[in-house]
């Protein structure tokens, strides 16, 4: 079963991404203090994160320090998500995404709330497409693991394989206290 972008995590993810307190602080309450402290620095230095809309669009766009993150977010309690079910409408999805962007030099990103887990923490992201050939952005989109493949070439997210939404923040943050918003 493909999982499904579902309103209350698309929600949820740009409550934390916008910094939200209340949502911020409700999210981390259970995770080890590092990965918190990096939730709670949002709330200072959030993300302007608006909503998109519409069949084979995508759900998010985040956005922080002149980068701009396209975002596809995910939900499942199963540790898979394969794009081959629903009659395949996550690989077309996915085609049309990498599409779209390439041309802008910009990412997708796939963000994959595993459902039901209790005292760690549930976001895990995916590179959705190649990084883009040039700028901050390549360099942290090189950090990313990309959505895994099956050997027919369709598109699986294995929530295990995905880099925790904490450390995504981190890279993004240090990338840019480094040196003032340049790469690395």
């Amino acid at each position: 079963m493909v999982g499904r972008g579902f309103t209350g995590y698309e929600r949820e993810l740009r409550n934390l991404l916008e910094g939200d307190p209340p949502s911020v602080r409700a999210y981390s309450r259970s995770l080890p203090p590092a990965e918190r402290s990096e939730f709670e620095r949002l709330i200072d230095g959030p993300f302007l994160v608006i909503r998109g809309a519409g069949s084979l669009g995508l759900d998010l766009v985040a956005m922080r320090w002149g980068l701009s993150f396209p975002i596809e977010v995910k939900a499942s309690s199963e540790p898979v998500i394969r794009f081959t079910a629903a009659s395949g409408r996550a690989n077309a999805q996915l085609a049309s995404h990498r599409k779209a962007i390439s041309q802008a030099g910009l990412a997708v990103l796939y963000a994959y709330r595993r459902l039901g887990l209790r005292s760690e923490e549930s976001w895990r992201i995916f590179l959705g497409s190649d990084p883009p050939a040039k700028g901050a952005l390549k360099w942290l989109c090189r950090r990313l693991p990309p959505i895994g493949e099956t050997r027919e070439g369709n598109g699986i997210l294995r929530w295990e394989e995905g880099q925790r939404l904490s450390e995504f923040l981190t890279v993004s943050r240090t990338l840019f206290e480094s040196d003032g918003g340049g790469t690395p």
